[in-house]
């Protein structure tokens, strides 16, 4: 069965291994290139978060020269789960039945429950893989670029390309591109409905995210932002002098154009303002990796036993009763 599975999906795992392996060339190169770049204008060694270290980035443009990287790096999170549930979960099942190679596989001695799940195994085994190594690539890429100056807890996209939210993603997309092909037995509807589901889910779980811990509060009374760039922020607003949230300040006049949006925070915090943060500190970072992976790994568990389930014409369904009446025949 393993080498079956070999033969059957190899061109998604040279594939796979082929785009990770030139991802890699990629960061790998252009972190060789903007250290050399950077040691040019700083040769010493940059306190990361220091507001010396951000101005030092904008005077030599790093943001500007390698604003493919970013872009490609921003589009990861969403992109590479959709791929591997389309290439990978959907064809699984949805390409037997369309091209009737179920009726000969499942007729056989192995039983379509240790055939799927063999498949199921090895393929799911390698699409986790597979995000764990994503992961430590971008996690040796990012420092180069964004030490102390990004978010990689409170930044939703660098945080599902971080710790082990990768491989739970990966496996998530794989077994409802598994599910997909099982259900509606095409490829290619398959495909759209994990697109769309990846999407779906990755709302849901941006919604949900600030509730897997009680957020922490912290009243300003100099300044609108916390003191920590990477704390996640869930909710903040205006207090007034009694004590009341508001949400449009009276006493100062607010500017229109934005350029002097500080002046008017300073005058509304002389009045006596504050304003109040909801927040999650950046500690909170590997329990919220836990949470959301367990997550996607119940569900994706509840996806695969749907997958097996019996069911008429499908595993252990139609076919199955086949093979046993062949048996009983002979």
């Amino acid at each position: 069965m393993i080498w079956v599975t070999w033969r059957q999906h190899r061109a998604q795992l040279l594939v796979t291994a082929g785009f990770l392996v030139v991802l890699g060339l990629l960061l790998l190169s252009s972190a060789t290139e903007a250290r050399s770049f950077v040691s040019r204008y700083l040769p010493g060694h940059c306190p990361g978060g220091s507001d010396f270290c951000a101005s030092v980035e904008v005077a030599v443009g790093l943001g500007e020269r390698y604003d493919a990287v970013y872009t490609l790096f921003g589009w990861m999170p969403l992109v590479l789960p959709a791929l591997i549930g389309a290439f990978w979960g959907a064809p699984l099942l949805g390409r037997e039945y369309e091209r009737g190679t179920h009726r000969l596989a499942w007729t056989q001695g192995i039983p379509v429950r240790r055939w799927l799940a063999v498949k199921l195994g090895l393929l799911g085994g390698a699409v986790v893989a597979g995000g764990l190594l994503l992961s430590l690539m971008v996690g040796l890429w990012r420092p180069v670029f964004r030490e102390g100056i990004d978010s990689g807890f409170g930044n939703i996209g660098v945080f599902n390309m971080t710790g082990v939210a990768p491989a739970a993603w990966w496996l998530y997309a794989f077994a409802l591109g598994a599910c997909a092909g099982a259900l509606l037995r095409r490829t290619l509807p398959a495909m759209a409905l994990v697109v769309a589901g990846v999407a779906v889910t990755m709302v849901a779980l941006f919604g949900l995210s600030d509730h897997y811990a009680v957020p922490e509060r912290a009243v300003l009374t100099d300044a609108v932002v916390l003191d920590d760039p990477d704390a996640r922020l869930v909710d903040a607003g205006w207090i007034d002098p009694s004590g009341r949230a508001v949400d449009a300040p009276t006493g100062c006049e607010r500017p229109f154009d934005g350029r002097r949006t500080e002046a008017w925070h300073a005058c509304l915090f002389t009045q006596g303002y504050t304003y109040a943060v909801s927040y999650h500190p950046p500690e909170r970072f590997w329990r919220f990796q836990w949470t959301e992976a367990a997550i996607l790994t119940a569900a994706s568990a509840l996806l695969m036993a749907g997958t097996v389930r019996p069911r008429g014409g499908g595993p252990g369904g139609g076919a199955g009763r086949a093979r046993r009446a062949g048996r009983g025949r002979r």
